[in-house]
């Protein structure tokens, strides 16, 4: 019998499915484990607080466990946890909607010498004022590594239409960067 490592992603699904203890625990540890951390990362990136990350994280396994027992037919298990995270992660946008202004932030100046953590908080900051379907695509495709093929799998958006996105998110991504770049040569 083969480790539960050397199973695919689809046969530990249908492990789940089973419901045979002590295997669909296992099977759904791994999946866990093979998918864990990447889907609490895009739920970092969309929501921009690890509080409310950790949660709609939590609940993506939980409503991925629940589908496993109700049976539901699921090909690519990766695709299927990380459109569980959007819906998740969408709904908790829309329920805690709050309306940030530009002005609100305090952006520091880069001579503490710690340029590289001054840029990252920058990039997140950027991160936060795009459009959801801007952030959304751009994370996939950017933070997650996915292929534009996976993220329409994910959202049911067209290829096009992502790459538009992810070019645009990119194009706001520098043009909210170029004031903080340029003062950050300055030192």
């Amino acid at each position: 019998m083969p480790a539960i490592k050397d199973y695919s992603d689809n046969e530990l699904f249908e492990s789940i499915v089973a419901n045979k203890r002590p295997q669909a625990e296992r099977a759904f540890a791994e999946l866990y484990a093979r998918y864990g951390t990447r889907v609490y990362m895009y739920c970092n990136k969309i929501l921009g607080d690890s509080s409310d990350a950790q949660d709609v994280f939590q609940n993506t396994f939980i409503r991925f466990h629940a589908a496993a027992q109700k049976g539901y037919d699921v090909r690519n298990v990766g695709g299927y946890l990380f459109k569980i995270a959007r819906n998740l992660c969408f709904n908790h946008k829309r329920d805690n909607k709050e309306l940030l202004a530009l002005d609100d932030f305090n952006f520091a100046t880069a001579d503490t010498g710690y340029e590289k953590r001054e840029l990252l908080r920058l990039i997140d900051t950027a991160l936060e004022v795009l459009d959801l379907d801007y952030r959304e695509a751009f994370v996939l495709k950017e933070y997650q590594g996915m292929t534009y093929p996976q993220i329409a799998e994910v959202t049911g958006d067209s290829v096009p239409a992502l790459k538009n996105r992810v070019w645009r998110a990119k194009e706001k991504i520098r043009k909210f960067l170029t004031p903080y770049l340029a003062d950050l040569e300055k030192f």
